[in-house]
């Protein structure tokens, strides 16, 4: 199996430092390249085309939010955990609302970091269970007269809350004993429906709605 291709985003050498060590202990990980500030990110994910991003929101030259921003309209299918010392809800939402499709602070621990690399790769939504409370409610409805989520299926539903419960889609094929292609349809719907852009904002929407808990 090919290694998990990171490029790592953070203004400060001693971070940068750090995370080379951690990703070159791993067999599954490599570091292809780093970056010192947003500008630099957004020029690297273009050229280097990585599996996953490691994005610091705070850099010189261009915030993390915007680079995260400008990296999904260049790189779509790019991957991106944002890796912080910054929990406020004022900057966890704009990035996941940008494409962030995880968030975790700097106090996470290397095994947690290492996981969520994997598991952002995997299609995944790494999101400490105390950044994904400051955001319950934040998720913007669409306007309109129904809540998005009136238009869901009894299936979707089902689907939406093994999402959450951070099941992937081969692990809600076995649960419901389905195949994966449908899986795949399923979520794909569910996203459209709650005009969201990936699993961790449909994850949130299912944490506001009652839909899951974090327990």
């Amino acid at each position: 199996m090919e290694p998990v291709r990171v490029l790592i985003a953070d203004d400060h050498a001693v971070v940068r430092e750090g995370l080379r060590t951690l990703i070159g202990s791993e067999e599954g990980l490599l570091l292809v390249g780093e970056a010192r500030d947003g500008a630099e990110a957004v020029s690297q994910a273009r050229s280097l085309q990585p599996d996953v991003i490691l994005m610091d929101l705070v850099m010189p030259r261009k915030g993390g939010t915007e680079a995260i921003r400008e990296i999904k309209e260049a790189v779509p299918e790019a991957r991106i955990v944002v890796l912080t010392s910054y929990g406020e809800k004022d900057n966890v939402f704009p990035a996941i609302k940008a494409g962030a499709l995880g968030y975790l602070l700097k106090d996470s621990s290397p095994t947690q970091l290492l996981q969520a690399i994997y598991d952002v790769h995997a299609g995944e939504a790494p999101l400490q269970p105390s950044i994904a409370l400051k955001l319950i409610g934040e998720i913007q409805e669409p306007s309109g007269a129904s809540p998005p989520g009136h238009s869901l299926t009894e299936r979707e539903v089902t689907v939406l809350k093994l999402v959450a419960r951070g099941l992937t889609n081969q692990e809600i094929a076995d649960e419901l004993v389905i195949s994966e292609w449908t899986v795949r349809t399923h979520v794909s719907n569910i996203l459209d429906k709650l005009h969201v852009a990936n699993r961790t904002q449909a994850t949130l929407y299912a944490l506001r709605e009652g839909l899951a808990s974090l327990h």
